[in-house]
């Protein structure tokens, strides 16, 4: 069996460094995108409260119409 050459092992040695420096910048990426998608839940969240807010504000203005005394 033959041994492999200093050439064939410093080729595969440039193989794996840029599959690191690949998978470090998908990493990177990856990271920003969830932060990304952290911040855009957080504003819809807050989005629907207010929105649960003013709903929830109708329905007691409704229901205090509804007992109030008719002129």
């Amino acid at each position: 069996m033959d041994s492999p050459s200093l050439k064939d092992i410093n080729k595969k040695l440039d193989e794996l460094i840029l599959a690191y420096h690949n998978a470090k910048d998908e990493n990177l990426k990856l990271k920003a995108e969830a932060q990304t998608w952290q911040h855009e839940r957080q504003r819809l969240l807050q989005q629907n409260e207010l929105a649960r807010n003013k709903i929830a504000e109708m329905l007691s203005r409704l229901r205090h119409l509804e007992h109030e005394p008719n002129e």
